[in-house]
């Protein structure tokens, strides 16, 4: 079975960011059949983020890690990332993502920080191993209110690249993303 973890690095609990990666996350396991797992909402473990060792971010990372399919959603800060999501990707090695399909997602306020995406999170995923076939989405806030025609035109563009067997890791089996992750950990 497929799964799909949906990570938002937003300082606001239950945010916009939230709302936009879970719809997004339904509407790719609609098109792959994978599982959607329970949202990591960082801002709920941010006191445990800044320390080290942090056992209860553990099974988090873990979560992560096993999924087949991650959508990573944040705010534009600055015209990257926050440093919550940040703090949280800091917990994995190079590589330590090899074997999941992730999606980089951006909530903008503004077109200025439309390509934000690509030059800054869309690389840290890659640093981390992670799959990235797809373009990132930013998503323009004012937009909020008809997110799902802006949703749906990502996933008629995008989407054909991330159904199982399309050769970019994503539906490769458990079994094999175990072996390839444990030969990151080695």
């Amino acid at each position: 079975m497929s799964t799909i973890s949906v990570i938002v690095g937003n300082p606001k609990p239950q945010s916009r960011t939230r709302q936009i990666a879970e719809e997004l996350a339904q509407r790719v396991a609609a098109i792959t059949g994978a599982t959607v797992l329970s949202t990591v909402d960082l801002i709920d473990h941010g006191a445990d983020l800044f320390a080290w060792p942090a056992p209860g971010i553990d099974p988090l990372n873990e979560q992560l890690r096993d999924s087949d399919y991650a959508i990573i959603a944040t705010p534009t800060y600055k015209a990257s990332y926050t440093g919550l999501l940040k703090a949280f990707l800091d917990r994995y090695p190079a590589r330590a993502l090899r074997g999941v399909t992730a999606i980089p997602i951006f909530t903008t306020a503004s077109d200025e920080h439309a390509l934000a995406v690509e030059f800054t999170l869309r690389p840290l995923l890659v640093e981390l191993g992670a799959s990235v076939p797809t373009r990132g989405l930013a998503f323009p806030t004012p937009r909020f209110d008809r997110r799902d025609e802006v949703l749906d035109e990502w996933i008629a563009s995008e989407g054909h690249l991330l159904r199982a067997g399309n050769g970019s890791g994503a539906g490769a089996g458990a079994a094999g993303q175990a072996q390839q992750r444990a030969e990151v950990r080695s």
